[in-house]
């Protein structure tokens, strides 16, 4: 099954939002693996696992009990879609995918979900490593600015303390470490496209998507 669309992209680029209206509108399958990420995050959290402990964040990569039901992310049984969104998480599951053994015990369960008719995946590392045979690929990016008053209003929305200075100073080092990381870096496939949204709404970035995906067939 090669019917994919990979988009790669630093944190807060709108890639996920992308990548959900983008496989809404072609009825596809659709991979978020930074929630992968985040639910080993949270999981070692309630384990009482550092996230810089390699081996115990493997094990409980390797035993994680997850299932996506619809919009809900059950994390053994239990509702965690709201709670694997917060910034602690976020920033957890930055540090644990810079792990190695982490990285290659989490990738069979992300390919996995390339099932018929086709599927729109997002992460760091969709295109490049993932799934390098995907017919699309692209590189979604923003301003570190823009990204951080995304964030920002998007936090202000559920509710929460926001502070702008510090999520921007978080942005820049989640950024940092995902692009030096020694495994799967973060970087624009050689043949990616290339989509950056500072100053672009959701529905052109969405637009222009389904348009490179439509060309290629």
């Amino acid at each position: 099954m090669n019917q994919i669309i990979a988009i790669d992209g630093p944190s807060a680029s709108g890639k996920g939002t992308v990548a959900q209206r983008v496989a809404e509108q072609l009825g596809f399958h659709y991979l978020d693996s930074g929630a992968i990420y985040r639910l080993t995050a949270l999981a070692a959290r309630q384990q009482g696992v550092l996230w810089s402990d390699e081996d115990s964040v493997l094990s409980v990569a390797q035993y994680l009990d997850v299932v996506f039901d619809g919009e809900r992310i059950l994390l053994s049984g239990v509702d965690v879609s709201d709670a694997i969104r917060s910034e602690e998480i976020g920033s957890g599951a930055s540090q644990i995918a810079a792990l190695p053994k982490v990285r290659e015990a989490l990738l069979a369960r992300q390919q996995a979900f390339a099932q018929a008719p086709g599927l729109v995946a997002d992460g760091r590392d969709m295109a490049s490593v993932v799934f390098p045979a995907a017919p699309l690929k692209v590189f979604l990016t923003a301003s570190a600015k823009v990204r951080a008053e995304r964030r920002y209003r998007q936090l202000i929305g559920r509710g929460e303390a926001a502070d702008l200075a510090v999520i921007t100073a978080d942005l820049e080092a989640r950024d940092a470490r995902d692009r030096a990381r020694t495994v799967a870096p973060l970087a624009q496939a050689e043949d990616a496209f290339l989509l950056d949204t500072t100053e672009m709404d959701i529905d052109a970035a969405v637009a222009q998507v389904l348009l490179w995906w439509r060309a290629q067939k």
